[in-house]
């Protein structure tokens, strides 16, 4: 997730600081959250939203935070588009072009995020691989080509997911189907949460990462992880499948979301600090490994009959 989602910011933050209280524009009476859903939108996926643009001004009112905490229900709205485009291809249990509809699946994912996640991923590789200082390593990461430890991440993670997702529409039906990837959507964008948690500090002052982190509190990340596995568990099991098979599921998640933390948490080490490009890498990251920890529940027969 590379900074410049959160484009002008500092431009920005100096106009604003220039600007009598008094006369800066009111946003009204409207609350934070209900304002930061077309914000959540406009910045990660490719929704051109006029309320996104105005709303980038007051990022720094915390706005941010409350983007980013609309994360997770954005990730399962693009799923959910991008399990409509797979019906095209994919007709349940394995039926129809199961392999196309896969890669329609992950492609349109990357496609509906303008492919901010996968950037973040390449970037924080090759800062880490670089096994430089941290200031070196940021340098890196802020260039704007790829090198080979990107290249390498990023491939070895669109196989992986490609893996998983084609294992799920192999044994799922479009229900069971539906659910399991809006859940996966949807665990992937809690590690973006779980990286803005207070005891992360942001590793430069500039840019998208300084502007969330530390905005998550344990309260919204409790609640969005009990929603994701309450919701999840309960839609799954009433697709004929019974409620212990589906509480393979939560399990699932929480592997997805340990992975995210250790990657993040490893971030945060070299790097001194959270950047937008590890939100977007977590993301990635947890994705992947909620995908890998339900295939293999699948190929052992535990969540689907």
């Amino acid at each position: 997730m590379r900074d410049r989602a959160a484009g002008g910011v500092t431009a920005l933050r100096a106009r604003r600081a220039e600007t009598p209280a008094a006369s800066r524009p009111r946003s009204g009476t409207q609350p934070s959250a209900l304002r930061a859903l077309p914000l959540a939108l406009g910045m990660f996926t490719i929704a051109p939203l006029p309320a996104s643009r105005t709303g980038r001004e007051e990022l720094d009112g915390g706005l941010g935070g409350w983007a980013l905490r609309w994360l997770p229900v954005v990730g399962a709205l693009l799923a959910l588009l991008a399990w409509a485009g797979s019906l095209v291809f994919w007709r349940g249990h394995g039926g129809g072009a199961t392999f196309v509809g896969a890669m329609v699946w992950i492609g349109l994912m990357a496609l509906l995020t303008r492919g901010l996640h996968l950037d973040g991923l390449a970037d924080v590789a090759d800062g880490l691989g670089s096994r430089r200082s941290p200031e070196e390593a940021l340098s890196i990461m802020r260039r704007s080509d790829v090198g080979p430890f990107g290249v390498a991440a990023v491939a070895g993670a669109l196989l992986l997911q490609l893996g998983g997702v084609l294992t799920l529409m192999g044994a799922a039906s479009r229900m069971q189907g539906l659910v399991l990837l809006l859940t996966v959507a949807a665990t992937g964008r809690l590690a973006a949460l779980d990286a803005a948690r207070p005891t992360v500090p942001p590793a430069r002052p500039g840019g998208f990462g300084a502007l969330v982190a530390g905005t998550a509190t344990a309260t919204a990340r409790a609640v969005a992880v009990a929603v994701t596995l309450v919701a999840g568990t309960l839609l799954l099991a009433a697709t004929a499948v019974t409620f212990a098979q589906a509480l393979w599921l939560p399990f699932a998640v929480l592997v997805g979301l340990a992975a995210g933390r250790a990657m993040s948490w490893h971030a945060v080490r070299r790097l001194d600090g959270v950047t937008g490009d590890v939100f977007g890498a977590a993301i990635e990251v947890t994705t992947t490994a909620t995908l890998l920890a339900l295939a293999a529940v699948v190929a052992w027969g535990g969540l689907l009959p």
